[in-house]
């Protein structure tokens, strides 16, 4: 109501000062109650004397234009009535930002009403603001209409407005109401980029006085242009008025601004210009509004504000008023007691966890992510007392790390897990030293521990800034291995030992069982675990992004980054549009209307809380009993994960910004076979969740029916793919060879249909070699295809057929999607390729995959040579002293890899040393290869021969731990032991998730058997809706019965004469396709924007020298020679400049955001 009173009865008959200034007024009551507020803390507050200061001079304001206008005529009893209805109605105004402090009085306060109203309150803001804006607009209505009647008008004269002049009131009204929502907007924008002093407080301070100097100052120049024209005849502001102002013409024919100009002019002629007394009691009210105003708000100056701010803790109503839009934005938000003692905000240490699960990673793909590691740990040291925000451990999972060796007692790590140890070595070396200049004292590694452990052996490595890396050796024999095991290894040991084996301690002690559930429930929900691959590449920031995610919203159970597939050849291009594509669209559109329904395990980071909450942690450990478990469980186990997760009523994110790159399939085969665990296993998640939409719906407020009937089209296009591949192939063999539509299907369906019935006879190895052929031809005729659409849109005069709208449009979202990308913008070069793959990736992919959906192996990183590894030379022939110091080597190490120092060579590659084996381990059974890595040893002769000298193990089996010694030449490790309550932790643990499984060769045909059947139904299914498709749209495209015409329409928008025939069900499904397309790229506009405002925010909050990049002169995945001397050490450097810079550029490509 006073909204309605002030602006539609009041400020028409008020001068334009007034009405810009006093709008500041409405703060009197929030000045009022700061001062109940802060007087109810009983403390000394900082704000006290600013909160009394404003109220005083607020009411000053209103004095002096009580005052002004009361005085100008005291008989105008109408001017009075307008006077005092615009004091009151401000009053009531200012009633609209009472709850904010009333919350505060509340728990200052033992009052249990007050808390119980608060509480009510807060759980309907939703209804109450609905409510409310439905009163606000049922009252203005009733104030207009009591108006004009009282104001002695008639409605003829509101209904009898010119058009003119209607069109001018509609757009001044749809700016303001457009300005009003984008200065809302913009604000909250501001905020949430951590700028709030210089992009919102001192904007919306001047934004009164601007306003009021436009209005003010065309008046001036005019009057002073009038007095001009007179050439020196005297004339005041008053004859001004009533000869030019009084006297102007109404009619709105001629430029609207003169009129606007005397219009504004006109609500200032009461007052005498002449006279000292008005124009002071004028500025003087105004000046008090406004010095009256900032003082209320003084505390916004501050005011503590977290990154990218949720709007409900910066705000207490989500409600704004346009009218007055700068005021109702200072007032509305969040107002603190501060007291002048006050201490810096307590915020709480996140616990992050970083767990990396490995198996048979090459030498280079295990650098890159120990190099991340320890560049994280410089990011934020352990040791620096001022960063505290979060803390972070290292757990990295090793499957499959020990083998037996013929001849030799004990069990043995793998190359693999050597491998993993001298790389650790090298970066702790490299780190620890990464400031000195050469020449310069080498600083010594300290001693590290090792330990055997129930499930095999650990090693604990404390990093240069003081965070620890756990590498805990999975031996096969004693644990289960895979990836999904390993997972639930670390989830029960960080989650259930760490986390909450000190709280039963002190439970047991006697503590108060509230406290600690507390405790318990608040520690849950500040540790995160970051999922990673063994071969994962990212920076510290793209960690703090996806923190930034979970600290700020309590609701998001997991978030991910943007995964950047890594490598070279056509195989990987087609992946780096693909996972573009994904990202740009697919993934930014769930975000937006949704929900992420797939966290990658390479790079997400995920709440303890979630994890731990009901049917997620203990469903995940589920051991597959059924054919359709293993599909679901096992083959995508992170998918399932996030699909447990969404059931629970979690939600999982996707943030931009948060780069990690990762090694994709170079090979083609080995592509074809991650793609045929991934895609069964999508289609049992998706179909999991819309089997159980209603119950998601209900529970997770972000999964809602129109994004589940958003999935259910998504899924059932994908589903659908191959018929619509072979519709289109038989498409261009009509358009080719101008072949029957009937013969053209044929010729199309004849290759796939081979293809099927090879699957289901051919080994797999087999069935990908055809496929690549079959992709290879494929690729010509999509270049025919697409050659020959833009040929047919030249011939034709016209792109208004179906198929050139098609590819024009979906051409054109591509390339606008790839400039919203300016830093990936590049990957739409890939987008060629990916052309040209469309049938072998939607055709024959789709029936690779479920023809050998039975097959539940791994199926990529087998143990084979490295891509891309050069042939190892041949070694240089031993002289005797040589080959008599080997067979003393092998007689005391039983198994020891000599390999041969190899220089850079001079086309700019490194070579590959060649391992020397011992005949035991030459003879050890090994059927596959070993990969070849570039691994170049360093140390004294000195070193050498007190290496020789120590005994290599004392028991047989603790063979593997001397052994390991014996790798890590620089760094000592030391001998340790689990604590007894850790040890029948994890025996305990084994026993119930992890015991080896046995081999049960009945069962496993049992479920073999069962997986064959399962594939043979979802097979007849699957296809069976392909064929009831294709013929479904090939009748209806033949008989042209039932159609839809459309006109052909030239270049010029002339009809052509010709229509197009396009059947409704292919018609339908265009429509839905653009549909999903046309949300995925208005979706990925929304996300571009917010990813930019969390970017521009963590750039401003995050220090100068936490954003540099480390400045390591290192390329990962080879070792500096060095010369050992004593303390000092002289490095090669005759690579350093080449290989800072190109360190360097991985850098800043790594640290990309955009």
């Amino acid at each position: 109501m006073g909204v309605a009173i002030l602006t539609i009865v009041a400020m028409p008959h008020l001068d334009i000062v007034t009405n810009v200034t006093i709008l500041n007024g409405v703060a009197i009551l929030s000045a009022l109650l700061q001062l109940i507020t802060q007087c109810s803390a009983k403390e000394r507050n900082r704000f006290l004397l600013p909160s009394i200061f404003a109220f005083i001079l607020i009411l000053l304001g209103y004095a002096l234009f009580l005052y002004l206008y009361i005085t100008k005529n005291i008989r105008d009893v109408k001017m009075i009535i307008w006077v005092g209805l615009a004091v009151g109605a401000s009053f009531l105004v200012s009633f609209n930002w009472w709850e904010g402090y009333l919350r505060l009085i509340s728990k200052n306060r033992s009052s249990v009403f007050l808390k119980k109203f608060c509480k009510d309150l807060t759980k309907g803001q939703n209804m109450l603001n609905i409510l409310t804006s439905l009163l606000r607009i049922a009252v203005t209505a009733c104030v207009l209409g009591a108006y004009v009647p009282l104001a002695k008008m008639d409605w003829n004269i509101v209904t009898s407005i010119p058009s003119r002049e209607t069109k001018i009131i509609a757009i001044i009204i749809g700016v303001q109401l457009i300005s009003s929502a984008l200065c809302h907007w913009f604000s909250l924008v501001a905020c949430k980029m951590h700028a709030l002093r210089r992009c919102f407080i001192l904007p919306l301070y001047l934004a009164s006085l601007a306003v009021m100097v436009l209005f003010v100052v065309p008046v001036i120049v005019y009057y002073q242009d009038y007095r001009t024209s007179l050439n020196g005849t005297a004339v005041n502001f008053t004859s001004y008025c009533n000869q030019v102002v009084d006297g102007r013409n109404q009619s709105l024919n001629g430029s609207v601004f003169p009129l606007l100009v005397l219009d504004v002019t006109h609500t200032l002629c009461f007052l005498d210009m002449s006279k000292i007394a008005d124009i002071g009691l004028l500025t003087g009210s105004a000046v008090s509004w406004w010095l009256g105003l900032l003082l209320a708000t003084l505390h916004l100056w501050y005011l503590n504000v977290d990154r990218i701010q949720r709007t409900q803790d910066l705000f207490i109503r989500r409600l704004y008023e346009g009218a007055f839009i700068e005021q109702s934005l200072l007032l509305n938000t969040r107002f603190d007691i501060q007291t002048k003692d006050r201490k810096k905000k307590v915020v709480d240490t996140l616990m992050v966890y970083l767990c990396a699960t490995m198996w048979h990673e090459t030498y280079d793909e295990m650098m890159n992510i120990i190099i991340s590691i320890f560049r994280l740990d410089k990011y934020r040291p352990k040791t620096d007392k001022k960063k505290t925000d979060f803390t972070f451990e290292t757990h990295i999972y090793f499957d499959d790390a020990f083998n037996d060796v013929k001849g030799s007692p004990g069990r043995h790590l793998n190359e693999y897990a050597e491998h993993l140890v001298e790389i650790l070595t090298e970066v702790y070396g490299i780190f620890t030293n990464i400031d000195e200049k050469f020449f310069n004292k080498k600083l010594q590694i300290p001693d590290q521990k090792i330990m055997k452990t129930p499930y095999g052996g650990r090693l604990v490595v404390t990093m240069p800034h003081g965070n620890i890396i756990v590498v805990h050796f999975k031996d096969k024999e004693l644990i289960r291995h895979k990836k999904r095991w390993s997972q639930v290894m670390y989830l029960y040991y960080l989650l259930g030992w760490k986390l909450m084996n000190k709280y039963h301690a002190r439970w047991q002690r006697g503590e108060k069982e509230a406290e600690l559930e507390a405790e318990i429930k608040k520690e849950k929900h500040n540790t995160y675990i970051l999922a990673l691959d063994g071969d994962t590449d990212f920076q510290p920031a793209a960690v703090m992004l996806l923190i930034d995610r979970l600290k700020m919203y309590p609701s998001v159970g997991a978030a991910c980054g943007r995964i950047h597939p890594t490598g070279s050849g056509p195989a990987v291009w087609f992946q780096k549009f693909e996972y573009a594509v994904s990202h740009w669209l697919q993934k930014t559109a769930e975000h937006v209307i949704g929900c992420v329904l797939c966290s990658p395990g390479c790079f997400s980071l995920f709440r303890a809380a979630a994890l731990m909450d009901d049917n997620v942690m203990k469903k995940y450990s589920t051991k597959s009993m059924e054919a359709s478990q293993y599909i679901q469980y096992d083959q995508g186990e992170d998918r399932w994960l996030c699909t447990l997760l969404l059931k629970q009523g979690w939600r999982v994110e996707y943030n931009a910004a948060a780069d990690a790159y990762t090694n994709a399939p170079e090979d083609f085969g080995e592509l074809y076979n991650q793609r045929r665990r991934w895609g069964p296993s999508t289609m049992a998640n998706v179909v999991d969740l819309l089997g159980s939409s209603s119950t998601i719906s209900k529970r997770n407020r972000s999964m809602s029916k129109p994004f589940m009937f958003y999935q259910l089209f998504a899924i059932a296009s994908s589903i659908l793919a191959p018929a619509t591949i072979c519709l289109m192939v038989a498409g261009s063999f009509n358009f080719l060879f101008n072949l029957n539509a009937s013969g053209a299907l044929v010729l199309a369906v004849i290759p796939p249909i081979i293809f099927l019935i090879l699957c289901f006879k051919l080994k797999s190895d087999t069935q990908i070699k055809i496929a690549g052929l079959l992709s290879i031809m494929y690729a010509f005729l999509m270049l025919v295809v697409t050659l020959s659409i833009i040929g047919s849109m030249v011939k034709e005069n016209t792109v208004l057929t179906p198929s050139s709208i098609f590819v024009i449009s979906i051409s054109a979202i591509y390339v606008i999607t790839a400039i919203m990308h300016p830093q990936e913008s590049h990957l739409i070069f890939h987008g060629l390729i990916y052309i040209l793959a469309i049938p072998s990736a939607y055709l024959l992919l789709s029936i690779y995959s479920l023809v050998n959906m039975n097959n539940v192996s791994w199926g990529t990183r087998e143990t084979k040579p490295a891509a891309g590894a050069a042939t190892p030379e041949p070694s240089t022939p031993q002289t005797r002293t040589q080959k008599a110091k080997s067979a003393c080597q092998r007689f005391f190490s039983w198994f020891k890899c000599c390999k041969k120092s190899n220089h850079r060579s001079g086309d700019g590659h490194y070579a590959v040393s060649q391992a020397v084996l011992s005949p035991e381990s030459a003879q050890a059974e090994q059927p596959e290869l070993q990969p070849q890595n570039s691994i170049v040893e360093s140390t004294s002769f000195a070193e050498e021969q007190q290496r020789q000298a120590e005994p290599v193990f004392d028991f047989p089996t603790h063979f593997w731990v001397k052994e390991l010694q014996n790798v890590s030449n620089n760094m000592k490790l030391k001998d340790d032991s689990l604590d007894k309550e850790e040890e029948e932790f994890w025996i305990e643990l084994q026993k119930k998730y992890l015991e080896p499984l046995q081999d049960d060769k009945v069962r496993q045909e049992k479920i073999k058997n069962d997986l064959r059947e399962l594939r043979n139904k979802i097979n007849f299914a699957y296809f069976m809706m392909n064929a009831l498709w294709l013929v479904a749209t090939f009748t209806l495209q033949i008989s042209g019965t039932v159609s839809i015409k459309i006109p052909i329409i030239d270049f010029y928008l002339k009809p052509t004469g010709k229509d197009i025939q396009i059947d409704p069900i292919g018609f339908m499904f265009i429509l839905g396709f653009a549909a999903m397309v046309g949300i995925q790229f208005l979706t990925m506009f929304y996300h571009r924007i917010y990813t930019l405002i969390h970017y521009v925010a963590f750039l401003d909050t995050e220090s100068k020298e936490e954003n540099n990049d480390p400045k390591e002169a290192y390329f990962s995945g080879t070792k500096v020679n060095s010369v050992s001397n004593g303390d000092c050490v002289i490095e090669s450097s005759s690579m350093e400049d080449s290989e800072s810079d190109e360190f360097d550029d991985s850098d800043e490509e790594g640290s990309s955001y955009m």
